[in-house]
């Protein structure tokens, strides 16, 4: 045999050696356990990661206006949970997951706020239908009993007269409820324009301290000063059973006694759950007529520590040529040094919450309050709200003035008369300081001149 047949013989049988070895691995690598060939993960967590979708955020309906609108602590929740990465599932391994709990609190705050727009909605709707039976304050008139029975049409605190009868109830009565829708929108737009993000802040004690609860009903009242808060602690108090009448209840008790409990004195968990499940309330007065109220209470008046702990300090900053005797009372505080020490950034003694902004006692644009009343409103406002949360009958928001009753009342005129005092550019200042007030309630300016 010559050696060229020879050479291609070696060589065709190295060629299908090899072939045959590459498939052999190629079967052996098919057969395996993909279980052997990986190796075996570390000990910890375990994670799976799955695509973000981000239209996910972009698709959640919004709440109407009027009834569906979130709690804050949920539009808390939302954001964080929008934040955190959704689709980054942690997972222990060898432990099972604990199932999830329904989220019926949102549903929960939905079905309050419905029932209590239902409340003023079938009321109007009631009396509509009873005032047709009979005029005046016949079977019209003393058919709509409201949502606790407490209002009467004809003859009761609601109409102030029989000659009214039950129409003019009714349309009181459903002009009431567009104020409060009116209300509550105005303020969420001041809120959504000029508090961005105020919102989705954790609620947290400080937010709520000056929030009263009241168990029996179901209510928490925000206390702004001078803005009949004496006299709706007295009516807090009759609801919860520790007095008979608001009349029997003096000064002192109403103030300095502990028989009504703050919010922040609860834990996180009863803070959040009566925010998202009670009906929150606040009334308000007119930021300039407010601030005069508080001046001549606390300043024209003797007053063991308004005179030596703000009184001292103001006319030791703010008054040339102060009398020794003036310095060492703090007494005879006049209204411009008052305007003064409530101006300057580096005040000698830090705000009152008698003269504080409204939006900083009660944070309305963190907290969604349920009923937003008027100093200026307050009989209609206040037994309208008493009727909504079924109240007994028999209690109506006491009318006699709390303090210095044989002094006039703060009116329009009197606030006028105090700012007089001043110039332009400090009552520019002062519409300034409580621009978020009279912005948020709807309050107008009170002189032509500011801007």
């Amino acid at each position: 045999m010559s050696p060229r047949p020879r050479t291609m013989r070696l060589a065709c049988m190295f060629s299908s050696i090899l072939l045959f070895g590459a498939a052999g691995l190629l079967l052996f690598i098919s057969l395996q356990d993909p279980t052997e060939v990986a190796p075996p993960p570390a000990p910890g967590l375990k994670l799976h990661i799955r695509p973000l979708q981000l239209h996910s955020n972009l698709q959640q309906p919004r709440g109407s206006q009027d009834g569906d609108l979130k709690t804050p602590t949920d539009r808390v929740t939302q954001a964080r949970s929008s934040r955190s990465p959704g689709d980054l599932h942690l997972q222990i391994p060898d432990q099972p997951q604990p199932p999830r709990r329904p989220r019926a609190q949102p549903r929960l705050r939905q079905r309050r706020r419905r029932l209590l727009i239902k409340k003023m909605r079938s009321a109007v709707a009631a009396g509509n239908h009873s005032s047709s039976a009979g005029p005046g304050g016949g079977a019209g008139g003393g058919a709509l009993t409201g949502g606790g029975g407490a209002w009467t049409g004809g003859g009761g605190a609601w109409t102030g007269g029989g000659a009214e009868g039950g129409g003019g109830a009714i349309g009181r009565w459903a002009a009431l409820h567009r104020s409060q829708q009116e209300r509550k929108r105005l303020m969420r737009e001041a809120c959504a324009k000029y508090r961005a993000g105020g919102s989705r802040r954790p609620v947290t004690p400080r937010h709520v301290s000056r929030i009263f609860v009241e168990d029996r009903h179901r209510v928490l009242y925000c206390e702004v000063p001078k803005a009949g808060c004496s006299n709706w602690k007295r009516v807090l108090m009759v609801l919860s059973g520790l007095a008979a009448s608001a009349a029997d209840l003096h000064h002192d008790a109403v103030h300095y006694g502990s028989a009504l409990r703050r919010l922040d004195t609860f834990d996180r968990q009863g803070i959040l759950h009566r925010l998202s499940t009670y009906t929150k309330m606040l009334f308000v007065r007119e930021p300039f007529e407010r601030l005069v109220s508080a001046f001549r209470d606390k300043f024209e008046h003797p007053n063991s520590y308004y005179h030596p702990v703000f009184g001292k300090a103001i006319v030791a900053r703010y008054r040339a040529n102060a009398s020794r005797e003036a310095l060492r009372t703090g007494s005879g505080v006049r209204f411009p040094e008052f305007v003064q020490y409530l101006l300057d950034v580096h005040r000698p003694v830090g705000l009152d919450i008698h003269w504080d902004h409204v939006s900083r006692l009660c944070s309305p644009c963190l907290i969604d309050y349920d009923f937003v009343g008027k100093f200026e409103s307050m009989e209609d406002d206040a037994n309208f709200f008493l009727s909504l949360i079924r109240a007994p009958r028999n209690l109506t928001f006491p009318r006699f003035k709390d303090r210095h009753s044989q002094e006039a009342r703060t009116t329009a005129r009197i606030t006028h008369r105090y700012f007089a005092q001043l110039s332009a550019l400090q009552r520019q200042r002062t519409y300034d300081f409580y621009y978020m007030d009279y912005l948020m309630f709807n309050y107008s300016k009170p002189f032509a001149d500011l801007y």
